[in-house]
């Protein structure tokens, strides 16, 4: 793969970005960084971005072709992205449908709340669960964001809450597409209807949301300050809430674990990942969080991605081996699961391996895959180097998630 000098991405960043008549502050805010941090890209005194950041620049500057800033081969955009869902527009729709003159049924809080529990079933438990979302979300954006204007006192309160689950849900749908502004849109809005209706758990679950987003854009301590604090403003109402309340301080745990692996940071990210697992153990291996699908399983894929972002394949492989993938429920976290084990013996350059897991992946979730920019980035290398004897198998797996191979 073509490593590129930093000063060369950078100095072909700044031309783009002049090209586009961009100010650095401009285009900074876009991808969520500071000025001085695009300043030192520029000028080569940063490492040049990873592909989430090379990706999310390309949108900002209208670039097609990641070679416009790598130097390299042709790649386009699209391949790592994902292919835009064709419900994306209509979810979009939904977000921002700023009328507020409205003529709708009045609000029933009761159903709203057993549509937003189904949809959180259907997520979990189809593997086309993107295009099953995309055919919910936009009626259930509309009518709990209705229910949040009409109603008033305790009631509003309620809605808040529900219309902060429906953001949440909608933070599955909008990610790995490209338009990483809904992501941050949906992160933050669920995180702003948590502290409208002055509801920690609430508040914590869009923090979930929003360390993600936080992680991905570099942004790291601002990511585990958040995760920290949304975990601490839970710890007084454990003694009477239910287990959940656990289950996601556990998932905000994990998720500062993630970040600090994603830094480089190895004792950070495993004393993280403790904490987390010794809630998860004490939640009982029948467990399992509806929004981040934390359990004793998703603790296991958690290690294999820690192992997979310090580096440090055999911790991940061990990991992977230490539990069954089909002890994850979620066919959409167990489809990506296997994608992070595949990463693992890619690094090890196992490429049978890898192409198994990736195909496995693809039979568990396709719209997982599918949407994956590491999975997209193995398959494109698999097809430029078939393992032994596997041309076909790669090709028809390539065909079989859209992606158009050389």
């Amino acid at each position: 793969m073509v490593s590129p000098e930093p000063a060369d991405i950078g100095l072909r960043i700044k031309q783009h970005r002049q090209r586009a008549g961009m100010s650095r502050p401009v285009l900074a805010g876009l991808v969520g960084r500071s000025a001085e941090w695009l300043k030192a890209v520029e000028n080569g005194r940063l490492q040049a971005p990873r592909l989430p950041m090379l990706l999310r620049l390309a949108h900002a500057l209208g670039i097609a072709d990641l070679a416009e800033l790598t130097g390299g081969h042709t790649v386009p955009v699209q391949v790592f992205a994902g292919e835009r869902h064709p419900a994306l527009s209509e979810v979009q729709r939904a977000l921002t449908d700023y009328h507020l003159a409205t003529v709708m049924p009045s609000p029933d809080l009761d159903h709203m709340s057993v549509r937003l529990d189904m949809a959180w079933r259907v997520r979990h438990s189809s593997p086309d669960h993107r295009t099953q979302l995309g055919s919910l979300l936009p009626g259930l954006i509309r009518d709990a964001q209705n229910a949040v204007r009409e109603l008033s006192g305790e009631e509003r309160r309620n809605a808040r809450r529900v219309l902060a689950g429906v953001y949440r849900l909608a933070d599955f749908y909008v990610a790995y597409q490209p338009a990483p502004e809904l992501v941050w849109m949906v992160a933050d809005r669920a995180l702003a209807e948590g502290y409208e209706a002055d509801d920690p758990y609430a508040i914590a679950g869009g923090a979930w949301a929003m360390v993600q987003a936080l992680r991905d854009a570099g942004r790291w301590d601002e990511a585990v300050v958040l995760a920290t604090d949304a975990a601490r403003g839970m710890e007084p109402h454990f003694a009477r809430a239910p287990a959940d309340w656990r289950g996601l301080w556990g998932a905000l745990h994990a998720e500062v674990a993630y970040v600090h692996a994603r830094r480089g940071r190895h004792g950070q990210a495993w004393q993280a990942w403790e904490r987390a697992e010794r809630v998860a153990s004490g939640l009982g291996s029948g467990y399992r969080h509806v929004q981040t699908s934390f359990s004793v399983a998703v603790m296991g894929a958690h290690a294999t991605t820690l192992g997979v972002e310090l580096r440090r394949s055999g911790e991940a492989i061990r990991a992977a081996e230490s539990f069954d993938p089909n002890d994850i429920p979620s066919l959409a976290r167990r489809s990506r699961h296997l994608i992070e084990t595949a990463r693992a013996h890619f690094q090890r350059e196992e490429r049978h391996a890898v192409l198994a897991l990736l195909d496995r992946a693809e039979r568990t979730a396709s719209e997982t895959i599918k949407y994956n920019g590491f999975a997209r980035e193995m398959l494109l290398d698999l097809a430029a180097q078939p393992p032994t004897g596997m041309r076909r198998d790669v090709r028809d797996l390539c065909e079989r998630i859209g992606l158009r191979a050389a």
